[in-house]
C-alpha cells in the first residue's frame, strides 16, 4: 500500500502506512500530537511571562520550567483523548489515512491509549498542584475537560458553532500560563485568551473548506458542510477583522509598546488580506494557504508580545 492509498480500508493494509520499526514509546508520543502541543505549550509560556513585569529571576523561570513540563503533560492527554475518540473517523479522513495515527494502524490498542491519557492527566494534575499551585491545576483540568467531553464528544459531531464555542478550551493555555506565574488572575489575563479565542475559527475554517469532502464523509457539522463555501468564506473574512480587533487590546491597555504594535497591524494586515483573497476568489491552494499563513500569524504575534515585554 501507497502513503496516498484513499481512506476507508480496514485497519490490517494501513498498518503497513505506519513507520516500520517505529518503537511503542513513538507510537504513544505519536498520540500526544506533539506539533500541536508545542504551540499550546508556547502560548502558556506567554501567558507567565506577561504576568510578571521585568526579567524573571532563578526561581521564576524554574518555575516557568515546570509548569511548561505540567501544560505539556495536560495537553498531551488531551490530544490522546481525542486520537481515542476520533478512531472511527480518523479512518475516514484523507489528512489521517495517509498518515494514520497508531489506533488506526492498530499499533496502539485502545485499552492501552485510555490508561496511557488518565496516567498523564492524573499526574500531570498533581504536578501543576503540588510544584505550581492549585489554581493553574485546576484550570488546566478544566480545559482538558471542556476539549475532550464539550467540544470532542458533544459539540464537534452536534453543533455548526463547535469550532467557535469549542475554542475556548484552545484559548485557555495563557490563562494557566498566568495562573501558574501569579496563583491568581486578572482581567490583562483576558487579552491572549480573546485573540486565541477569536483567531481559531478563521484559522479551523481555513483548513474544513478544502478538506470539506473529509468532513461530509465523516458526518461532521463543520461550516462549509451546514453552510456551504461561500457563507464560510465570508465568515473568515469577518472574523479576521474581529481579530484585528482583539490583538490590539493588549496595546490599548498598556499591557504592550509599539513593537508589538506594529507587528499585530503587520500580522493581522497579512491574514486579513489571505482572507479577503479567499472570499473573493476560491481555490483550495489559497485555502491551504490561509491556514499556514494562520499558524504563522499565531506564532509570531505571541512571540512580539514576548519580545515587546523586554524591551525598554
Amino acid at each position: 500500500m501507497t502513503a496516498r492509498q484513499p481512506p476507508g480500508n480496514t485497519a490490517a493494509p494501513m498498518q503497513a502506512a505506519a513507520l516500520p520499526g517505529m518503537p511503542v514509546w513513538r507510537q504513544f508520543y505519536v498520540l500526544t500530537k506533539p506539533r500541536v502541543v508545542q504551540l499550546i505549550v508556547f502560548c502558556a509560556l506567554i501567558g507567565m511571562v506577561l504576568a510578571v513585569p521585568g526579567l524573571p529571576d532563578g526561581a521564576a523561570l524554574q518555575r516557568m520550567l515546570i509548569a511548561c513540563v505540567g501544560i505539556w503533560l495536560v495537553a498531551a492527554a488531551a490530544a490522546a483523548f481525542n486520537c481515542l475518540i476520533e478512531k472511527s473517523i480518523d479512518v475516514r479522513m484523507k489528512r489521517t489515512a495517509w498518515r494514520p495515527r497508531p489506533l488506526v494502524t492498530g499499533a496502539v490498542t485502545p485499552t492501552a491509549a485510555l490508561v496511557f491519557a488518565i496516567a498523564i492527566e492524573a499526574f500531570a494534575f498533581l504536578w501543576l498542584w503540588v510544584l505550581v499551585n492549585p489554581l493553574s491545576a485546576l484550570l488546566a483540568l478544566a480545559a482538558c475537560l471542556f476539549y475532550v467531553f464539550v467540544y470532542t464528544l458533544w459539540l464537534k459531531r452536534t453543533s455548526k458553532q463547535n469550532i467557535v464555542i469549542g475554542g475556548a478550551a484552545g484559548a485557555i493555555p495563557p490563562l494557566v500560563g498566568w495562573a501558574a506565574a501569579t496563583g491568581s488572575l486578572t482581567i490583562d489575563a483576558i487579552y491572549p485568551f480573546a485573540i486565541i479565542f477569536l483567531w481559531t475559527p478563521p484559522h479551523f475554517w481555513a483548513l474544513a473548506l478544502y478538506r470539506v469532502e473529509d468532513y461530509r464523509k465523516s458526518g461532521l457539522p463543520m461550516l462549509p458542510v451546514t453552510h456551504g463555501n461561500a457563507f464560510t468564506r465570508l465568515q473568515i473574512l469577518l472574523y479576521t477583522l474581529v481579530l484585528l480587533a482583539a490583538c490590539l487590546l493588549p496595546f490599548i491597555y498598556r499591557m504592550s509598546g509599539w513593537f508589538y504594535l506594529a507587528a499585530a497591524l503587520l500580522l493581522n494586515g497579512g491574514f486579513i488580506w489571505h482572507a479577503f483573497k479567499l472570499w473573493r476568489n476560491y481555490s483550495d491552494a489559497l485555502a491551504r494557504k490561509t491556514f499556514r499563513f494562520s499558524l504563522i500569524h499565531l506564532s509570531l504575534l505571541f512571540a512580539a508580545l514576548l519580545v515587546d515585554h523586554y524591551l525598554p
